[in-house]
């Protein structure tokens, strides 16, 4: 829910199903999307950016988005990575 989008995308992007059937379109925008599932704005995003076979399936399987700082992984300490402009990675240190 503490997703940041830049201009409008918040009202405007919008996420469309389709059912096969005459009429069958559904469009959801980015804040109905964020509001009922909470990972699929960033999954759909990475999904995107991988390839589209059965490697990039693969990469997509293993991936973990969680809404929230609550997760299973505790044992493994994750750091978390927080972004400067331009992309520029800014790692936390302890």
């Amino acid at each position: 829910r503490d997703v940041v989008v830049t201009g409008r995308k918040r009202s405007q992007k919008t996420y469309d199903r389709y059912s096969g059937y005459p009429g069958g379109r559904r469009v959801r925008t980015f804040e109905q999307t964020i509001e009922k599932h909470p990972t699929y704005p960033i999954a759909h995003a990475v999904r995107g950016m991988l390839q589209h076979n059965t490697l990039g399936a693969d990469q997509l399987r293993r991936l973990r988005v969680y809404a929230g700082a609550q997760h299973r992984h505790e044992a493994q300490q994750p750091q978390p990575i927080t972004f400067g402009e331009l992309g520029e990675i800014i790692r936390a240190t302890e």
